[in-house]
């Protein structure tokens, strides 16, 4: 679908800028026309990847 197409294209850009990524996020806001960089995360699904990413470095 053409929402699927969009998000993967999103997480693309997202990935290959990992260098400046708060800079990519910026730009995808803006291609997506998001009112804020939270909702583009949110759309990305950056927000649980990150929480996913803080589990994994626990070590109990």
């Amino acid at each position: 679908s053409c929402h699927s197409l969009r998000k993967t294209f999103g997480r693309q850009v997202y990935n290959m800028n990992n260098d400046n990524s708060e800079l990519a996020l910026v730009k995808l806001m803006e291609l997506f026309n998001h009112s804020s960089v939270s909702i583009t995360k949110r759309y990305l699904g950056l927000r649980q990847e990150e929480l996913l990413n803080t589990y994994d470095c626990l070590s109990f």
